[in-house]
């Protein structure tokens, strides 16, 4: 999960302000199918070393906290680095897709052992809120109004606050288990997921005025880069929920 005036500071207003000052002149703009094929590489990407981790995983032929907590540690690296050197992205967003694929990946098998069918299933509905989303924003039904980020930036950053506590807390055998929550922690991990699906239509503002304002080529690894970081944190929402939803 990140944060800024998008509620995901990767897309932040601000940050495409920044990035237009710093980058002087430049023949080549940002556009919006420039941004779409950077992402749909990004995925690709992270498919690969997902396939892989995933298949390592099951196999049983390594450690799978090896990936999950290498993939996540390193991606995290990576995205702090990335949102700090926007004009790096077309190389650190790669390495990035390519650490969460080993996350994402182990993290899916895992569930996957558990729970049969699940890791579809979360694709699935991944892929489908994200197109319902890009569908309301582009007919007009929800709009990135102020009044609206405002909301979305408050409650993203109740969830941060959360995750943090609760990782705090765990550290110290403490810490919120959603599985032994019952019906709040479903509630709970609904509540997360319809904030992790806001921040798309923040995204997909944010994109439509980097176009608009005529951004640097490479805006367009940093946008794709973006909305993986949103994508990925919605699946394993999902994933979540998905679980919760099977052991009743």
């Amino acid at each position: 999960m990140r944060f800024g005036k998008t509620t995901n500071p990767v897309l932040s207003e601000k940050r495409f302000e920044n990035i237009h000052v710093q980058s002087g002149v430049f023949t080549e703009p940002m556009t919006l199918s420039g941004t779409i094929n950077k992402t749909l590489l990004l995925f690709l990407l992270l498919l690969i070393t997902g396939s892989l981790s995933w298949r390592m995983t099951v196999s049983g032929s390594i450690n799978p906290g090896i990936f999950i907590w290498g993939g996540a540690i390193g991606g995290l690296i990576v995205a702090i680095f990335t949102v700090m050197k926007p004009e790096k992205s077309p190389i650190t967003a790669p390495i990035y897709a390519l650490l969460e694929g080993l996350f994402v990946g182990s993290i899916s098998a895992f569930y996957a052992k558990f729970y049969s069918g699940i890791v579809i299933q979360a694709v699935g509905l991944t892929l489908s809120i994200m197109f319902v989303m890009l569908i309301l924003y582009r007919t007009g039904v929800l709009k990135a109004t102020p009044k609206f980020k405002k909301g979305v930036i408050v409650a993203t950053g109740g969830v941060a606050l959360f995750y943090i506590l609760n990782i705090i807390a765990s550290a110290f055998g403490g810490g919120v288990n959603f599985f032994k929550l019952g019906t709040l922690g479903i509630v709970i991990s609904l509540v997360i997921i319809v904030i992790a699906a806001m921040n798309l239509i923040l995204d997909f503002d944010m994109i439509e005025k980097g176009v608009n304002t005529g951004q640097p080529k490479y805006v367009e690894w940093f946008a794709g880069f973006g909305l993986m970081v949103t994508l990925i944190w919605l699946y394993l929402e999902i994933l979540r929920l998905l679980a919760l939803l099977s052991r009743r």
